[in-house]
């Protein structure tokens, strides 16, 4: 059996990390933003139907028939940049991160770690992690398959390696052996496309595109899916809002075709998928697939924040996580 982890925002949330909508928030407050009177009315426009990303997708789609409005783009990159070194910088300072290290424990019980994120919040608090801390590991280590560490001109302190610039190695695009991999779906605010240092950023609303381009995110989807359908495979899915249809089209063909199992973390635990479903019309009166999914693929779920079941004491609700874990 196969127990695997998909992570989003929510995840992140638990320390502070920010959600689309506050992520919408703070670039509202950029001085070049506000310097902007088209960003802002951009950003205001697709608040309702998207946020920040359905605007940085309009203004993509817009530059490659106006590249005069290149700059407008350069300056919202910018700022989405800003928005993640501004969380990185706080996540390097957490000091009580995992106190009891009952949450870097749980990371160490996947076989492999997958995630819509895109901060270093795992790169500094649980990469860094003594393995004499987590028990017996299966693991002798963590990788990042098919990504190098971009050469520095000093060498990073032994904590920080992992956050510093990262590119792709199309010549190992492998999991190394006796590694818990770790794959990041959208790519990293520490990764880029080359030494020019082009971000590898997947953000917008053509997200499947995108990837299509950068061979490493193509390969980190197909083994997403390879993962997914073994036959034998739990997935425990934390802080995913369950926005995106690329990633829901594999996890609805594993549970329906694959006998993929699953664990949800979220405020509205195993209703989520009815919780996010389209109103009730004549024309989708039906459940919706993702709906279908959950119906009978979940096999447990937790509404309560990470914090709140594995801090400062054991608690009651740590038992269906156990549980997620034994065949």
């Amino acid at each position: 059996m196969s127990c695997l982890l998909l992570l989003g925002a929510g995840f992140s949330r638990n320390w502070g990390g920010w959600l689309a909508a506050e992520a919408f928030e703070y670039l509202l407050g950029c001085p070049e933003i506000v310097a902007n009177p088209v960003l802002m009315e951009l950003l205001w426009r697709n608040q309702p139907t998207g946020g920040f990303e359905n605007a940085l997708d309009e203004l993509q789609v817009s530059v490659r028939f106006k590249p005069e409005r290149a700059p407008e783009l350069q300056l919202l990159d910018g700022a989405v940049r800003s928005m993640f070194n501004d969380m990185n910088a706080k996540f390097l300072r957490y000091m009580n991160f995992d106190v009891q290290n009952r949450v870097r424990t749980l990371l160490a019980g996947f076989e492999a770690i997958f995630t819509l994120n895109q901060d270093l919040l795992l790169e500094y608090q649980y990469f860094t992690a003594s393995p004499e801390l987590l028990g017996q590991r299966r693991f002798h280590g963590i990788s990042i398959p098919g990504m190098r560490p971009v050469p520095q001109p000093a060498q990073p302190m032994p904590d920080h390696r992992w956050a510093v610039p990262y590119m792709p190695d199309e010549n190992q695009f492998q999991i190394a052996a006796g590694t818990q991999p770790y794959f990041k779906l959208h790519g990293s605010s520490n990764w880029q496309h080359d030494q020019q240092g082009g971000p590898m950023l997947i953000m917008g609303g053509n997200k499947v595109h995108a990837i299509d381009r950068v061979p490493v995110l193509t390969w980190y989807q197909q083994e997403f899916r390879a993962y997914l359908c073994r036959g034998d495979s739990r997935l425990m899915v934390i802080g995913y809002g369950f926005r995106d249809d690329h990633i829901n089209a594999v996890i609805i063909d594993a549970v329906t075709n694959h006998n993929l199992k699953l664990f949800i973390v979220s405020p509205d635990g195993a209703e989520h998928a009815k919780k996010i479903a389209p109103p009730v019309s004549p024309a989708n009166a039906g459940p919706t697939p993702l709906e279908v999914a959950f119906k009978h693929g979940v096999i447990g779920a937790s509404r309560r924040n990470l914090l709140e079941t594995f801090g400062q004491f054991e608690t009651i609700e740590q038992a269906k996580f156990e549980r997620f874990f034994r065949a």
